[in-house]
């Protein structure tokens, strides 16, 4: 309808319909209305909502006029006169059509200059635009005088209009194409859903703030600490932190959440003795170290595919080299193509060694004993050794030549401090030249729920480490909850004092805004049920916060979709999302089953849920809580359904507690089914050594397969399967023993079943018949449930050719 031009807006057909009612009213009041036909056609004009103040008085002072010729009595002209002026139409087209071209900027620029007149002058131009046709239809009588004005006016028209209809043309044209665009970008975000705006205008924002990065501007690189249990990680930490507070300076070192922030300060002040570090320009602002508690949370941050970790420290205790728990940090690193430096700790435990923790460890190397300068170089070697099994080179830093192919080895003491300066000497350098690229600062805000705590007074706090961009407060926050992500408030951000405060109290610093990278802690309404190990994000507009709690949904669904459940086995519960992961890695190494999984405290549905099992298999009725509190009607709900609550700080103690309920389950399991079970043998009597022949008999036998113990029903499958008895004792060289397995040459005593005739070695079976022990298909389902360990494979071997023989469904 646009194209054609018979498009109406609702005002336009609210005023056409008025114009017929009018005229119907006319022509009811008897006053002469011609028709269409009888009216003089008059060649149409475009006009432009946008005038030039100029064109709109030309216009003006020609409606005027045609207002006093139409207030005269007009006669309708003949029909030639409407073709003539159709091919004068025709033929003034053309010409405008070719100047268009050079006529677009001058008319574009001229209209530019004069938007705000125009403006206020659209309503009156449209209002006139609509009545023109109105005025045509009055009531008109045959005189010769009008004809004469009106050729007149059509002739100063046609004049008018031929300078102006190429520039009117164009303006059309120009106006159509912007008006065309805008309602494309209308239509499309039209088109779009809130959420989707939302996310074009967050990956906007992302662009432009890569666009503005630059390696000018860095921010503190975050290096994990990573190593085996006891190399001394923490070690290292309280030695880094410790050095300005043992002078009694206060803003040295400042202990945050989980992380020690290294300043630019206490970064000079500790790498005064390397010579060739002083000479260097630190553009760092300074570094956040990340105690990482034990490989868990650093695994579950990988898993993650956050880049949250930028360096790492990998601790190697000198006297032991590579360990279990190194080796897999190692393969954490080599996953996540991290890089990292080894810092050779201990090597004060070395022999005769002497700390010089202020002088640089290459010199204070020199100076050892050559039995201690011995030892060292052999240590060393054995570690390089164990890397390049590992497939890693390394290489002690001061003969490194390639930091791109070898990994430094950093000799250090954190008990003395020898090699401390030189760690953070060699950290600061790798960071700066390898990696500026990465630590260049960037405003798009970047962050990791670390921990979640409830402090006393302070309600349920977040730990954040915040890697990139600013948080600031009454910021709207996203943040992984364990029933959805949660939208709340930054009411307080919480950094500590110095470390000389940290005895006050009060030992909180409240800001109003953080930069990165920090460790900061968040106190915010609604944060009981939020969860660690996910990112966090900050909403600039409320459509946003629907994208990024589907973008959280959608991170936690993938992490919860990628752990595979059991029909039947334990249920676990775990504080954080990386402790969960972290103990369904042990569980899944020590082929413990789990069919139900949760983070947070242990509630009663969590008791309904393992009560299932209570059918199945009571010993998985149990529900792992590591390191979570179980509430009150929970632990009272349990202890009436027969559910068993395991709950302990350490991953180690969790499955010793639980491997000792399940081996008293066993037990207890197997007491109650011993004397159904029957364990599948296959014996030959020898005759030499028949000692008594009936009631009890005594027989020496050899074992040809399965095993024998007591308690085992013996009956002969050749002579119609006549029972004999049960064996009630077995000796090996006159010695009792549990059980003769397969190739045995024992002594057994066999006692008549109670109520039958006692049968007789040489009357009711000889040494040509094989004894089978008696079995059965519920003797069978005891030995499988409770009984499979103590079975091998050809046991069930036996069991199978035993089932055919004893017809055995």
């Amino acid at each position: 309808m646009k194209k054609e031009g018979t498009y109406l807006t609702k005002k336009e057909k609210q005023d056409k319909a008025r114009a017929l009612q009018m005229l119907e009213q006319m022509k009811a009041a008897g006053i002469e209305v011609p028709s269409k036909e009888d009216m003089p056609k008059k060649r149409p004009v475009y006009d432009t909502k946008k005038k030039n103040k100029k064109q709109q008085q030309k216009t003006e002072g020609e409606e005027s006029s045609e207002r006093k010729s139409e207030s005269e009595e007009m006669t309708p002209e003949p029909e030639v006169k409407v073709e003539e002026k159709k091919e004068e139409e025709k033929s003034e087209a053309k010409p405008a059509k070719e100047e268009k071209e050079d006529d677009i900027k001058d008319d574009w620029a001229a209209s530019s200059e004069e938007e705000e007149d125009e403006e206020e002058d659209e309503e009156e131009a449209s209002t006139e635009d609509k009545v023109e046709p109105k005025k045509v239809q009055v009531t008109v009588k045959d005189t010769k005088e009008s004809k004469k004005q009106e050729k007149e006016e059509e002739e100063e028209e046609d004049d008018d209009e031929e300078d102006d209809e190429d520039e009117e043309e164009d303006e059309e044209e120009d106006e159509e194409e912007e008006s065309e665009s805008e309602e494309e970008s209308e239509s499309e975000e039209e088109d779009l859903t809130p959420v989707e705006r939302a996310r074009a205008r967050i990956m906007k924002r992302k662009e432009e703030a890569e666009k503005r990065r630059t390696t000018d501007v860095l921010r503190a690189p975050v290096i994990c600490v990573l190593g085996h249990v006891d190399t001394g990680k923490t070690k290292i930490l309280d030695k880094l932190r410790r050095t300005h507070v043992q002078d009694g300076e206060a803003g040295g070192i400042t202990q945050q959440i989980g992380a020690t922030n290294v300043p630019e300060s206490a970064i000079r002040e500790q790498t005064k003795m390397c010579k060739d570090f002083s000479k260097i320009e630190l553009k760092l602002p300074g570094l956040l170290i990340i105690d990482t508690p034990g490989h868990e949370s650093f695994s579950n941050l990988r898993s993650r595919g956050s880049s949250l970790c930028d360096l790492a420290i990998l601790v190697v205790d000198i006297m032991h080299g590579l360990e279990p728990q190194t080796i897999e940090s190692i393969n954490l690193l080599k996953d996540r193509k991290t890089p990292f430096i080894i810092a050779l700790n201990k090597i004060d435990r070395l022999y005769q060694w002497k700390p010089m923790p202020h002088t640089d460890i290459v010199n204070t190397i020199k100076k050892q004993s050559p039995n201690t300068k011995s030892e060292f170089d052999t240590r060393t070697s054995e570690v390089v050794v164990q890397m390049a099994e590992q497939g890693i080179n390394a290489a002690l830093f001061y003969e490194n030549k390639n930091v791109r192919e070898y990994v430094s080895l950093v000799p250090t003491s954190a008990h003395s401090g020898d090699g401390m300066g030189n760690l953070i000497a060699i950290l600061c350098e790798l960071a700066q030249t390898m990696m500026a690229k990465r630590l260049a600062y960037s405003d798009e805000l970047q962050a990791t729920v670390m921990e979640v705590k409830a402090l006393p007074g302070l309600g349920t706090t977040i730990d954040v480490i915040l890697v990139n961009g600013s948080i600031h407060e009454g910021d709207q926050i996203i943040v992984p909850g364990t029933e959805g992500p949660i939208v709340t408030h930054i009411r307080g951000l919480l950094m500590p004092q110095p470390m000389k405060e940290l005895r006050v109290k009060s030992n909180w610093e409240h800001h109003k805004e953080v930069k990165a990278a920090q460790g900061v802690k968040i106190i915010a309404k609604e944060l009981e049920k939020s969860l660690a190990g996910l990112p966090m994000y900050v909403a600039k507009r409320d459509d946003e916060v629907e994208y990024y709690k589907e973008e959280l949904s959608t991170a936690l669904k993938e992490v919860l979709s990628g752990i595979k459940l059991t029909e039947r086995g334990v249920f676990v519960q775990a504080s954080t999302l990386g402790s969960l992961e972290a103990l369904l890695e042990f569980l899944r190494t020590s082929k413990i089953p789990y069919a139900g999984i949760n983070i947070g405290p242990v509630h009663k549905k969590d008791i309904m849920k393992a009560s299932i099992m209570l059918e199945h298999d009571s010993q998985y009725a149990v529900i792992l809580a590591f390191d979570v509190r179980v509430e009150r009607e929970a632990q009272e709900m349990a202890d009436s359904l027969g559910v068993k609550i395991f709950t302990a700080d350490i991953i180690y103690h969790l499955f010793d507690k639980f491997m000792a309920f399940r081996d008293e389950l066993k037990k207890k399991r197997q007491d109650e089914f011993r004397h159904i079970a029957v364990f599948p043998c296959k014996i030959r009597v020898l005759p030499q050594y028949v000692f008594n022949s009936r009631d009890p008999i005594v027989v020496g036998v050899c074992v040809e397969a399965g095993f024998v113990k007591e308690g085992t029903p013996l009956c002969v499958p050749s002579k119609e399967f006549i029972d004999i008895g049960r064996v009630v004792s077995v000796e090996n060289n006159h010695k009792a023993v549990d059980k003769a397995t397969k190739g045995m040459e024992v002594c057994i005593k066999i006692d008549p079943i109670p109520g039958d005739a006692p049968k007789m070695f040489g009357r009711h079976f000889d040494e040509t018949d094989l004894l089978y022990s008696k079995i059965s298909r519920q003797s069978i389902d005891a030995v499988k449930d409770h009984f499979r360990d103590e079975m091998t494979k050809p046991d069930w071997q036996l069991i199978m050719e035993m089932k055919k023989l004893f017809q055995i469904l």
